[in-house]
């Protein structure tokens, strides 16, 4: 089974897709992968993972879930 993982405003940019799939277990330091930009943006992002804030980054994520990540963003 897969983890769904959705980018959204400068991670979406970074990652160069709005979403894309992993295999259950994966670990959020391992989303980057050797994509040199994207993994500067995912050290500083925050991320849901079934609409729930998710800290560790170095558990394994469960089959089925969907990841958001939300990079910081400024607004006013």
């Amino acid at each position: 089974m897969m983890i769904t993982v959705r980018y959204f405003a400068g991670a979406r940019a970074a990652a160069g897709v709005s979403e894309e799939t992993f295999p259950s277990g994966t670990r959020l330091d391992q989303i980057a992968g050797d994509r040199g930009h994207l993994g500067k943006v995912l050290l500083s992002a925050s991320f849901l993972v079934d609409g729930l804030a998710w800290h560790d980054r170095s558990v394994p994520l469960p089959a089925g879930v969907t990841v958001d990540v939300l990079p910081p963003f400024a607004g006013g």
